[in-house]
């Protein structure tokens, strides 16, 4: 019975009901608060930065969706448009629109039909959230985040950590507006304009938040309904697991690889699994396994509702992520009744006292009479319960003072209960326990700014911890360590800092004292000085820094990252791919070590790995205003070949990176790659020659060729690499002589900044693709299977400045005139305006949300939309003027088939068809531009005026036949002011 309402609902979908309408300005004065219609809500939204970050909802949204009805949705705020395309030659907003698409496969079966992409640029590869800040334009995403939230009114929150754990900036950065979007949606000084006039909204609590936390435990199962039944977590989150086991509505085909028998329905597990491979232009392939079972479990990190925790049995449910939120928990209280717990510090020492209080609200009338009491670490001391008033809403203050030897720099768990005649509601939350003095390194950079989110934006968030210490320094140089000691205690400290250095290392003084009144800081510098000018196998050493005060010690370990350096001679290089005497005479860098990729590697000979140098190798020179490379690859097979077109996403070919931060502060300043020089050298191309291009630096783009931008000029390349003619592996792929040389002349006027010739941030490194052919073909693709070497070998170094080499040019000055600050950034790929999307729009049509969450008008009305003999004439009437965009489509748009299938469609009708392979060979990509597909039969724009408007858009024959059969016009409307409208009609005259 529940599968046919999965399947009635998805048809539902297809029949595209009419937008929801806007409010009144009469309903908003008499102060009718908005409630999203079922058209409109979503019960869970996730929140990611790029299509494929959601995948992890797509099991456990298609099991709520089928047995509790729970309708999910995803904000997007990218489309992935900055990333490489494996699929195809989209790049920019064209590869928006097939990511788009990906994504919506991927979630389609679930019942995850809305997708809010927000249209904010996808730009590189980072670690920075200030720089993704930056580029997305932060307050405009954060307005547009705000305006779906109290627009779709989610009662639960799920995505990324906003911790610097994130890795990527974006992904940061996504995390970080989990946290702001649900605090500003309930905010109504943020974003007034959002809670008032014609589309006014209501201000949105958000009721539970899963961003963060951690899910590690013990118990539970895989194999059973109900599977965190028994989960013990390891740490203080409430953890919520759903199985992926049960049946969904979907069946395995006749002919299907997996020898599955036909007609019996795949498990959510394999529908998730299917739509985890659904991104094709991002490398992944068609899924052609068999999926167990698994429980998907998701850490809570903010709850302002009532919640079983994990020693409750109902808190094993399947549903348990819904209760307090989408259904009634157990307890009993009201659905809607808010229940939680918050705290006057977060930071607290031991045997000193701090305030928690618990919020109650009742979601109409008066709460229950009854009491609240605490629960909290054994030792520690709570006032008693306290009595609960028959009001509308309460907040009770308790004293609580943990015990003299609680444990410091660690969380602690205090928990609340509310208890009336028939009911009661748990909560609960956690503080910190610190060192009544504690010292810190001094945080710089991201890890600063980080830092200061937690403590002026989302202070909620301390829970998941603040920013590591982390620092660099050059072989064989002195750096000042600064370590911040700040009282956290009632009274004045005093005591001594010292530093437990590890081999190699020398300190200017044993220990430092210091004085710190209550609620102080004060600072002690160490010079620290590395006494060994190799660099270690293991570039990262640990550094523990230890505070003494009166009663205990306390402290951190600051992670110390050894780059190596080098000295460029001045010299007069030729740039002819052959290093002759005297070119060259400074040190030879060693390129063989690995930073990512070691598994795909077998040896010296295959990509360069070598501890005593006679691997890849690279040697550096100067002369006049230019840097002189001369690079030696070695690499015993040769990768595909890129056309001009694929001169981009270096990392999916046999390819050299020279990176260059020329002032060596690009990480201090806050802009990562996006003030450096980074050039991508193919060593051969399909062309014949190498070509290069800038990635993920100040002005990326092409840089050789008929497609080059202009952001390299006078760069030169020479290269001893010669294509073998194929990317078939039926043919030999050995490079003659065992790999390769290059020879690049790079003009420092190239550079973003006139280069600061006593620290020059360097790197190299050279990627190394073997047979990328999928199984079962003989083609090389442009695929990224990369073994990734370099200079200065650490994971993700392309994106972090501060751990490159450092390099000195005696004997060189740069012009006068050159700026020594960086121009700002360009990107050159755009991202895609949702208003040119006709997914967008049908999806803003449908259910009334503004297309990427922009501002909402009403101007224009289209009074008829006809099929005619060789046009679709179009009738409009607006009270003001804009451009509208016309797509005339076919089809189901809710899902673009993205794999070729031999399964028939008759076995494996939609939404399913084409996720199943009855072949081996199956898993091919259809063509998908111009038209996705074949479903965009034709586009128009048209300049909207004041008034009535007759206008037409021509068609071929076979065009109108097209639309003659199921034809619909999607319209997007954007005004001058950046307010946006969508529709989606049926065509009269059709037959």
């Amino acid at each position: 019975m529940k599968r046919i309402v999965v399947v009635a609902a998805l048809a539902l979908i297809a029949a595209l009901p009419l937008p929801a309408q806007a409010r009144t300005s009469a309903e908003d004065s008499a102060g009718t608060p908005y409630v999203a219609d079922r058209n409109t809500k979503i019960d869970v939204m996730g929140e990611w930065a790029h299509p494929d970050d959601d995948t992890s909802i797509i099991g456990p949204c298609g099991v709520w969706h089928q047995q509790y009805g729970v309708k999910c949705g995803v904000i997007m705020v990218t489309r992935g448009e900055g990333g490489g395309n494996a699929a195809g030659t989209e790049l920019g907003p064209d590869l928006g629109l097939r990511r788009e698409n990906e994504d919506r496969v991927a979630h389609y079966r679930s019942g995850t039909v809305d997708i809010f992409n927000l249209d904010r640029i996808d730009f590189f590869y980072n670690q920075s959230a200030p720089l993704t800040q930056y580029f997305w334009d932060e307050e405009e995403t954060l307005r547009r985040v705000t305006r779906v939230i109290r627009e779709t009114q989610p009662e639960v929150y799920i995505g990324f950590t906003p911790t610097l754990a994130a890795g990527h900036g974006n992904h940061q950065q996504a995390g970080r507006l989990i946290w702001e979007g649900v605090l500003a949606a309930a905010d109504p000084t943020k974003f007034p304009e959002q809670l008032k006039g014609p589309h006014a909204l209501s201000t949105w609590q958000v009721k539970k938040v899963f961003s963060g936390g951690t899910t590690a435990g013990t118990g539970g199962t895989t194999t059973a309904a109900n599977c965190t039944t028994g989960f013990t977590p390891t740490g203080l989150d409430t953890v919520a697991g759903v199985w992926t086991g049960y049946d969904s509505p979907y069946k395995w085909p006749a002919g299907n690889v997996q020898g599955k028998p036909v007609g019996t329905p795949k498990i959510w597990q394999q529908v998730a699994d299917e739509g985890r491979a659904a991104y094709p232009t991002q490398s992944r392939v068609m899924f052609k396994g068999s999926s167990v079972p698994a429980c998907p479990r998701f850490g809570m990190t903010q709850s302002f509702v009532p919640f079983q925790p994990n020693a409750n049995p109902a808190a094993g449910r399947d549903d348990a992520i819904l209760f307090g939120a989408t259904k009634p928990d157990p307890g009993g209280l009201p659905l809607g009744t808010l229940e939680y717990l918050t705290f006057d510090r977060f930071y607290n020492v031991a045997g000193e006292p701090f305030h928690a209080t618990v919020h109650l609200k009742a979601p109409k009338g008066e709460l229950a009479e009854g009491n609240v009491s605490l629960q909290v670490p054994a030792g520690w001391t709570v006032d008693a319960p306290k009595p609960v008033p028959a009001n509308a809403s309460a907040d009770i203050t308790f004293t609580v003072t943990p015990s003299a030897t609680a444990t410091v720099d660690q969380n602690a768990k205090v928990a609340a209960t509310y208890t009336t005649a028939k009911a009661t509601g748990y909560t609960d939350n956690v503080v910190r326990i610190v060192s009544a003095a504690e010292g810190r390194f001094q945080r710089w950079g991201n890890w600063q700014e980080y830092d200061e989110w937690l403590s002026t934006t989302a202070p909620q968030a301390n829970r998941l911890g603040r920013s590591p210490a982390i620092q660099s320094m050059g072989i064989g140089q002195t750096i000042d360590v600064p370590v911040v000691v700040h009282n956290w205690s009632a009274e004045p400290q005093s005591g001594a800092v010292s530093l437990e250095l590890p081999a190699n290392f020398t300190v200017d003084a044993a220990s430092k004292p210091y004085d710190a009144q209550p609620g102080a800081d004060t600072t002690v510098t160490f010079k620290v000085t590395n006494t060994d000018t190799s660099l270690p196998v293991q570039q990262n050493v640990s550094i523990p820094i230890k505070t003494t005060y009166a009663g205990g010690a306390g402290g951190e370990t600051l992670t110390l990252t050894l780059v190596p350096t080098t000295v460029i001679p001045q010299a007069t290089p030729v740039v002819d791919g052959t290093a002759d005497p005297g070119e060259y005479p400074g040190p030879t860098l060693d390129l063989g070590r690995i930073w990512q990729g070691a598994s795909t590697c077998t040896g010296v000979d295959d990509c360069g790995v070598s501890p005593t140098g006679e691997g890849s190798t690279a040697k550096l020179s100067w002369s006049d205003d230019a840097l002189y490379f001369f690079i030696h690859v070695r690499d015993d097979y040769q990768s595909y070949a890129v056309t001009p077109a694929e001169c981009v996403g270096h990392w999916q070919a046999d390819s050299v990176e020279i990176l260059l931060d020329p002032r060596g502060n690009a990480s201090q300043a806050l802009m990562d790659t996006a003030n450096t020089f980074k050039l991508g050298i193919f060593p051969f191309s399909q062309s014949g020659g190498p070509c290069w291009e800038r990635d993920a630096d100040n002005h990326q783009g092409y840089s050789s060729g008929s497609l080059d931008t202009g952001n390299a000029p006078g760069v030169q390349v020479a290269s001893t690499a010669q294509w073998v003619g194929s990317n078939e592996t039926t043919v030999p792929h050995a490079y003659a002589g065992g790999g390769y040389d290059l020879e690049v002349k790079i003009p420092l006027a190239d550079l973003p900044a006139a280069v600061d010739p006593s620290r020059l941030g360097l790197n190299i490194t050279p990627y190394d693709n073997d047979d990328t052919s999928a199984a079962g073909t003989t083609t090389l693709r442009h695929i990224d299977m990369s073994t990734r070497l370099g200079w200065s070998a650490l994971g993700s170094v392309q994106s972090d400045p501060y751990r490159w080499g450092l390099a000195t040019l005696p004997g060189y000055t740069p012009p006068a005139d050159r700026p020594t600050t960086p121009a700002p950034p360009n990107v050159s790929n755009p991202n895609l305006n949702g208003a040119l999307s006709p997914q967008t729009i049908a999806q803003s049509a449908r259910n009334g949300v503004p297309i990427s969450g922009r501002v909402p008008t009403t101007d224009l009305k289209i009074l008829s939309a006809a099929l005619r003999g060789s046009s679709v004439d179009v009738v409009t009437k607006s009270s003001g003027s804009g451009t509208a965009r016309a797509f005339l489509t076919t089809g189901e748009l809710g899902a673009i088939p993205l794999w070729t299938t031999s399964c028939t469609l008759a076995a494996d009708p939609p939404p399913d068809y084409g996720l199943t392979p009855c072949a081996v060979t199956d898993g091919g990509i259809p063509p998908w531009s111009p038209d996705l597909s074949g479903h965009l039969v034709k586009q128009a724009t048209q300049n909207i005026t004041h008034g009535v408007q007759h206008w037409s858009i021509p068609l071929t024959a076979a065009q109108r036949a097209t639309l003659a059969k199921d034809g619909r016009l999607l319209v997007s409307y954007e005004t001058p002011q950046n307010e946006v409208q969508a529709f989606d009609l049926e065509l009269s005259g059709r037959r």
